[in-house]
């Protein structure tokens, strides 16, 4: 029986966790093994992250139909319930609030203690699918990482118990230290029409990929809006569900607006660090572009990161509402890049936070924090005598 299974599925997850199974890989005290559950499974969203970042590829990869979410999440469930019939683990363990995550169902059903990095996040917004997600895995949870105090108090409050949640400090900053001098050879894998089109002049870099945002046609339409209202030049590595949708409801981009691929980690790192600020809706872009002293104007209604906005690293643009001021939107944003702030998210040591807890965990064989009277009720009208 190995002491640990990690199960990882997106690109974010590989990055964020890369340090951590470095770690896990070259420690004598502890067995694990890697899995993949096959969310991402195009190579410019997957193998090109293993490889940047010299990160071990997986022991196991699962083959899921991804059809659609509902097609996702069953089948990472079979698959990992099957896996787990095969292969005998003290635990296992995920990271975030994707798909991949609710393949804890399938290790519960095992009775297997789970164990969850990013633990105890919350948006408040229960119209995305992580916010449920990261609800369910928290609550079937025997081990939480979480990376802020106030994310801690947030799992308190829904009454998870405090024995079972730890306070780390967040992996990304790991991530950035390490590979701080890699990340400006970012510019070495940048295709030449984005090295043209920039060439030395100050730009903005957009992401956008939510759900919420993409699916729903007046928040893009108000979000391409706000992109076609920039006075810079505007880079735009564009998923392919965006892609799609841009397509499908006929949104132009201005000429000042050049739309790529989704690139690998080190030519994003690279454009980040050079931008004037970014236009994103993900929360692990704004994490970055915080700790990297980047300014960010962050497309959502809720953020489960608040604390970009605390900082000042951030300023707000609610897609659901109209947005009057465009032109002021970006003047902010252009403040924001002549201050500067000290970032919340830990001192660069998370991942080795979490790997000795996992090991001491392992040598003592308490995967499963709960205590007894985390479950103390009267047994009166039950079964239990």
């Amino acid at each position: 029986m190995k002491d640990i299974g990690l199960i990882l599925g997106i690109r974010p997850d590989v990055i964020r966790a890369s340090k951590i199974i470095k770690l896990l890989n070259n420690s004598s005290e502890i067995d694990f093994d890697f899995i993949w559950s096959g969310q991402h499974y195009s190579e410019n969203m997957k193998d090109v992250f293993f490889n940047q970042l010299n990160t071990p590829f997986p022991d196991f990869e699962f083959n899921i139909d991804v059809t659609n979410d509902a097609t996702t999440v069953a089948s990472i469930i079979k698959e990992t319930y099957s896996h787990l019939e095969n292969n005998k683990y003290k635990a296992v363990m995920f990271l975030g609030d994707t798909n991949t995550v609710m393949g804890s169902i399938g290790v519960a059903q095992h009775n297997i203690p789970i164990i969850h990095i990013e633990g105890c996040m919350r948006s408040y917004d229960w119209r995305m699918p992580e916010e449920k997600y990261r609800k369910t895995i928290d609550h079937l949870s025997d081990r939480i990482y979480s990376y802020l105090p106030s994310y801690k108090q947030q799992g308190l409050n829904e009454g998870i118990s405090d024995s079972i949640i730890k306070v780390t400090g967040n992996p990304i900053v790991d991530i950035l230290d390490e590979f701080k001098d890699l990340f400006d050879s970012g510019v070495d894998y940048l295709n030449d029409d984005v090295k043209k089109f920039t060439n030395n002049q100050d730009y903005v870099l957009v992401t956008c990929h939510r759900r919420e945002n993409i699916l729903n046609q007046k928040s893009f339409e108000r979000i391409i809006n706000l992109i076609n209202s920039s006075s810079k030049k505007v880079v735009f590595p564009m998923g392919y569900a965006t892609q799609r949708k841009l397509k499908e409801w006929g949104l132009k981009l201005n000429e000042n607006v050049l739309v790529i691929d989704p690139i690998g980690y080190l030519e994003f790192i690279y454009l980040l660090k050079n931008s004037s600020y970014c236009i994103s809706d993900s929360g692990t872009v704004v994490e970055e572009a915080c700790i990297l002293g980047i300014p960010t104007i962050q497309m959502r209604y809720s953020t489960e990161r608040p604390e970009v906005y605390e900082v000042g690293s951030s300023i707000k643009f609610d897609p659901t509402t109209e947005a009057l001021e465009l032109d002021q939107v970006h003047s902010k944003a252009n403040e924001l890049n002549k201050t500067e702030w000290s970032h919340p998210f830990g001192d660069g040591n998370s991942s080795e936070i979490i790997v000795n807890d996992l090991i001491d965990l392992a040598k003592k064989n308490e995967f499963n924090m709960h205590k007894k009277e985390d479950y103390d009720f009267d047994t009166s009208r039950s079964f239990l005598k």
